[in-house]
């Protein structure tokens, strides 16, 4: 029998009872639209994180006190017996070789009170250097300036929104604010950064570390971070810090988390967590691969009299056997492409409804799909088209 008889037998044979063969590929078109769907909506929040993170840049290299051997660092707060991390640390790391700035971090929440009105918001002591190392503009006024260690003085870079909160339209350049127990000068707004992860970066405030330091009665910072020129290897400016931090430890009491790594540690996680999702919808292909069994095997007991006469007349098993494989796998077909014009709608409906729901299709997804329903039909119909190749002819021909 020719492909394109063989191609016909079997689209007749699905259109003689469209009502089953439809609700049949519906079950595989819905499998495919769930796992298109779920897989878009996992590798949306897939980009959507790495965008947060990578929007600091990704030549960046964070320093913590204390060894983690399985990275991260130590839950603030909880006594430690590593040494920590100093304003000189973080000074002499500017001096190494493709290092392009250092900026110390602690960071505490406390109240702000300036123009009359009080709010509580984040506060984070750092340097001149932070606002390179962390991709930050100022929008008025100048940034923390450079000073001796011991000399900084009680200046205040506002975020945007805080500014907005404490004077509205008025010019804060030069007010005074309070924060906590110390009085500080602004001298500078910055640019609107948004949000990170559910943190507001606009609803901060930036005061020297050493004012920091003495604000929160700390002793030591809680975190450095480098930042590198481009091009340079991470691995190779992080060996350096490691090495300069020995020599002033006299032991590696301290974790290194390149950008990179880090970046490289989460992209693992949502890789997984994308296929766990895809994994889920994926149970709706199974499903949908039970009811092409259940049809093709009503389907050949409908038709063993049919298969009888084509036996008969000189079919041969195998013949059978690709009559029945083909029909199952044009239903699935046809289902897997209803599945993902449904899927990467519905997607699509998504992302115009909320533009900000992070909804991407990776078409690697799609075309898989798409495969994975021709395969599943293929299984699926194997065991109903062998027993349909099987029959015995002079017993088929007498069934009604």
């Amino acid at each position: 029998m020719l492909l394109t008889d063989s191609t016909r037998f079997a689209v007749q044979a699905i259109i003689s009872h469209r009502m089953r063969s439809f609700l049949t590929l519906l079950g595989i078109a819905v499998g495919i639209a769930a796992v298109i769907l779920l897989t878009s909506i996992g590798e949306g929040v897939h980009r959507f994180v790495l965008e947060e993170f990578s929007q600091f840049g990704t030549n960046v290299i964070g320093i913590s006190p204390g060894k983690v051997k399985t990275g991260g660092q130590a839950p603030t707060g909880i006594p430690t017996t590593a040494r920590l991390l100093t304003m000189e640390d973080a000074e002499s790391l500017k001096q190494l070789p493709h290092v392009t700035g250092s900026t110390p971090t602690v960071w505490g929440n406390s109240e702000v009170e300036g123009n009359g009105r009080l709010r509580r918001t984040m506060i984070y002591g750092v340097d001149a250097d932070f606002a390179q190392v962390f991709s930050s503009k100022v929008q008025i006024g100048s940034y923390l300036p450079r000073g001796k260690a011991g000399g900084s003085r009680a200046f205040v870079v506002l975020g945007s929104k805080l500014c907005n909160e404490l004077f509205g339209t008025a010019n804060p350049l030069g007010a005074r604010v309070r924060i906590g127990g110390l009085h500080f000068r602004v001298i500078g707004v910055m640019e609107p950064k948004g949000q990170f992860l559910g943190v507001d970066l606009d609803d901060t405030a930036f005061i020297p570390a050493e004012r920091a330091l003495e604000l929160y009665n700390r002793e030591g910072l809680m975190e450095i971070h480098v930042i590198y020129a481009e091009g340079a290897s991470s691995a190779t400016v992080a060996a350096a810090i490691k090495n300069q931090l020995k020599l002033r430890h006299g032991k590696e009491d301290f974790t290194v988390v390149t950008q990179e790594d880090m970046l490289k540690t989460l992209s693992n996680i949502l890789n997984i967590l994308t296929m766990a999702v895809g994994a889920l919808g994926g149970i709706s292909l199974l499903v949908g691969a039970v009811g092409i069994v259940t049809i093709m095997t009503i389907s050949v007991t409908e038709r063993t009299n049919e298969i009888g006469l084509l036996v008969a007349l000189g079919a041969r098993r195998r013949t059978i056997l690709g009559l029945f494989l083909g029909e199952s796998v044009i239903l699935a077909a046809l289902g897997g492409i209803l599945g993902l014009l449904l899927g990467i709608g519905i997607a699509q409906l998504l992302r115009l409804i909320v533009p900000t729901f992070p909804v991407h299709t990776p078409w690697s997804f799609a075309i898989g799909a798409l495969a994975m329903s021709a395969m599943i039909g293929l299984l699926a119909g194997v065991l109903p088209a062998r027993n349909a190749s099987h029959l015995d002819p002079i017993e088929a021909l007498r069934a009604e």
